[in-house]
């Protein structure tokens, strides 16, 4: 696969239509060293093209490789990208806005595991931003989880950062592999304890982040009266957090080692209870379809399992378009063979064949 030179055309406005088209493609074309030319990039949006988080996750890829990325402005509406070697290292990416450092994390994280060694990614921007997961649960959920891929590393928060000054600053820490485990995740188990992180931030009181943890305990308890829950009430040291912000995050593991989560952002004029009570509401929703993973972790999933080696299985609620989308992307690129079982109206097993990518850059 990597000395096929033809450049694979990818439609940048099909299915969820956004950046995670991007974000898939550029890494996947970094990964198998295939070049992909992206067009119609987030055409159905109010403002379509290229939006600056979307420019630095590229370009974060392109450093990574040493690619050469052509396109490459805000607006753009096609980019083609032609990847280099990856090579571990340190890397730094700034979005200058609220913008997603998840999003960042998520372009080039798999990338990482396949460089020639340890490398370290200094992102800023917005840690708990809207349309995206908050940091919290990448540090919560995905990164325990993907551990079950062989997929390691170390996320050390510097500081906060909220809509709609950013200024957030994550460092994380990536171990390469040798090539990634496949997993088997059908059996949830039963919840046996909830974690919730309610925090503020700036100029808003802690109980702000009091009401919030108190309103999500009530909501869980009326459907799980006797899982413990613990609770994390924060406020947010000035020198640890830029501009004002609160949120609430709330994970729930199982006996089986799941973990599925909820969370909601503060915004002005909404109150603190609901903030809360909707957190909660989204997690109740995640844990009654009865499966292994949440929505978000549904089609973050959904690369590694292209990049493992063998079959992976993995028990999920309905199928997003999230994740439909990225199993379009990672068939059309990788060649993997994913298969979605139905098994009721909200239940449904996504099985894939990985292709097994080696890591020809360690020993």
């Amino acid at each position: 696969m990597a000395g096929c030179q033809d450049v694979i055309v990818i439609d940048g406005g099909m299915l969820e239509g956004g950046g995670q088209i991007l974000r898939n493609s550029a890494a996947l074309s970094c990964l198998l060293g295939q070049p992909v030319t992206i067009n119609n990039i987030r055409a159905g949006r109010s403002n379509p093209g290229l939006r600056p988080q979307h420019l630095m996750g590229l370009q974060l890829i392109r450093d990574i490789c040493g690619g050469k990325l052509t396109g490459d402005r805000v607006g753009s509406t096609e980019i083609t990208f032609h990847p280099g070697p990856i090579k571990g290292g340190s890397y730094q990416a700034d979005t200058k806005t609220a913008g997603s450092i998840c999003l960042l994390m998520q372009a080039a994280m798999p990338c990482l595991l396949y460089g020639d060694g340890e490398s370290v990614l200094s992102l800023r921007g917005g840690t708990n931003a809207e349309m995206a997961p908050q940091v919290d649960y990448t540090i919560m959920v995905f990164n325990p989880m993907a551990e079950e891929f062989g997929m390691t590393s170390d996320c050390d928060i510097r500081r906060r950062g909220y809509y709609p000054k950013g200024g957030g600053e994550v460092k994380i820490t990536s171990y390469p592999t040798k090539k990634l485990k496949p997993v088997s995740m059908t059996t949830r188990g039963e919840v046996t304890k909830v974690n919730i992180r309610s925090f503020v931030a700036g100029a808003l009181t802690i109980k702000v982040a009091d009401i919030m943890a108190r309103c999500a305990v009530d909501t869980i308890q009326q459907v799980y009266k006797d899982v413990a829950i613990s609770k994390d009430v924060v406020k947010e040291p000035e020198h640890a957090a830029v501009g004002t912000g609160t949120g609430i995050i709330i994970v729930a593991e199982t006996s089986t080692g799941c973990l599925l989560a909820g969370s909601a952002l503060g915004k002005k004029g909404v109150p603190a209870e609901k903030v809360g009570t909707d957190a909660a509401q989204m997690l109740l929703d995640n844990l009654a379809h009865g499966g292994c993973v949440d929505d978000h972790l549904q089609d973050q999933f959904i690369l590694l399992m292209a990049l493992a080696e063998g079959k992976s299985e993995v028990l999920c609620g309905p199928i997003t378009l999230h994740t439909k989308t990225a199993i379009h992307v990672a068939q059309l690129l990788t060649k993997a063979k994913f298969e979605i079982k139905k098994l009721s109206d909200n239940s449904n097993v996504i099985e894939c064949a990985g292709i097994g990518l080696v890591n020809s850059r360690l020993p």
